[in-house]
């Protein structure tokens, strides 16, 4: 029991009787008043809590030999998909014409709807009745077809049996394919008949893009390229047309996976183009960025920055070459984005300083108006106040 009565002694809460409880209107108002503060504040740090602040950080970027995954996602409502190709290149001197890998195309009507894809055809299209061999003759029943590549074989045993493989060897040897026509593979393949067809439709280009983590450049444009004379060159002659519209819509353009938070300055952009022909020219600088959660996970990506410009172009001068450029160049400072999350120990001491101070303070203007109403109301029974 001496135990127990010691420990009573030890009370800091002494509890009064119930016969000496006032009550007044000015408490009851005061106890709404920080009953609501409290309220508010404690969502104000559970929210905080919740939610994980995201600090940054600026590094110099010492990273060397990586590459940059590009995700793109445009599409050309004027230019048909059999028209336009897609190629890369960087300073380093690597090049990638007509990038087909991790790249698909989506052909699209008038109104801008999928259409469905054509038909298999047989491997190097129709056949004519007599087609010509290498050496000018005609197929015997017992020969295997082996169509000229036209001069532009690089062996003697090189066969190019279809339209693509002589425009492809063309290619390599930095030629233009001028008139399809000529070409017994692309003529009988209805080539440019192909092209005409497709008239009016569109293209939708999507995929990923992989490229070295140097400055360089990435480009639409119709036609395929080649080298020539040190220039980088397209075989618009070969599509018969005096213009190419290369008005665009941009749905995603982002250069590594996104984060929260991210904002990638191109998503939604459409541009409409003002003149025949015309070229547009986007100059990014690329950020690189690594974005860490709370819970330890790293994304390694991107942010980049855009000014953009549009040149009219004459069709037929040698430096006129309608389509979309995207040039992109690195900076050497790194962001750096790290996500701390608030410890529960913390929270749980910021609420209870909270609905303690709120009390402590609440209890001091209760008994300063408590305490003045009474003053005061002294004061007036004795006629005292002025």
């Amino acid at each position: 029991m001496q135990g127990l009565n010691r420990i009573k002694q030890l009370d800091a809460f002494p509890k009064i009787n119930e016969d000496f409880y006032s009550r007044s209107m000015s408490g009851g108002l005061i106890t709404i008043l920080s009953s609501i503060a409290m309220l508010s504040l404690f969502f104000s740090e559970l929210g905080q809590f919740l939610n994980p602040a995201t600090r940054s950080q600026l590094l110099v970027d010492t990273s060397s030999g990586e590459t940059i995954k590009i995700y793109l996602n445009i599409t050309f409502p004027n230019l048909a998909c059999s028209i336009l190709s897609l190629d890369a290149m960087d300073v380093s001197g690597e090049q990638h014409l007509d990038v087909k890998h991790d790249i698909f195309k989506r052909r699209l009507d008038s109104i801008g709807r999928v259409l469905e894809p054509p038909k298999q055809e047989k491997i190097g299209g129709p056949q004519m009745e007599k087609p010509l061999q290498k050496h000018g003759g005609r197929l015997d029943h017992n020969e295997t077809y082996c169509g000229s590549c036209y001069g532009a074989e690089q062996a003697d045993e090189e066969c190019c049996n279809t339209c693509e493989d002589v425009r492809e060897a063309y290619r390599r040897k930095g030629w233009g394919l001028t008139n399809p026509d000529l070409i017994d593979q692309c003529k009988r393949e209805g080539w440019l008949q192909k092209i005409k067809d497709e008239e009016g439709e569109g293209c939708n280009m999507y995929g990923t893009l992989e490229v070295n983590k140097v400055a360089g450049n990435f480009h639409f444009a119709p036609g395929k390229s080649f080298q020539q004379a040190n220039m980088h060159v397209h075989d618009l002659l070969a599509f018969q047309k005096e213009s190419f519209n290369v008005s665009h819509k941009i749905k995603e353009l982002s250069f590594g996976p996104a984060f929260p938070g991210v904002v990638n300055p191109l998503d939604g952009a459409q541009r409409a183009q003002i003149s025949p022909t015309g070229m547009y020219q986007y100059f990014v600088k690329v950020v690189p960025t690594v974005y860490t959660d709370f819970r330890g996970n790293k994304i390694q990506t991107n942010q980049f920055s855009v000014t953009e410009y549009f040149r009219p172009v004459e069709f037929g001068t040698a430096r006129a070459l309608p389509g979309v450029f995207f040039f992109y160049d690195l900076s050497p400072i790194k962001v750096n984005f790290d996500q701390t999350k608030t410890p529960f120990l913390h929270f749980l001491t910021n609420v209870c300083a909270i609905v303690g101070g709120v009390f402590t303070v609440s209890g001091i203007i209760d008994a300063f108006v408590y305490h003045g109403h009474k003053a005061i109301q002294k004061k007036r029974q004795l006629n005292k106040l002025s």
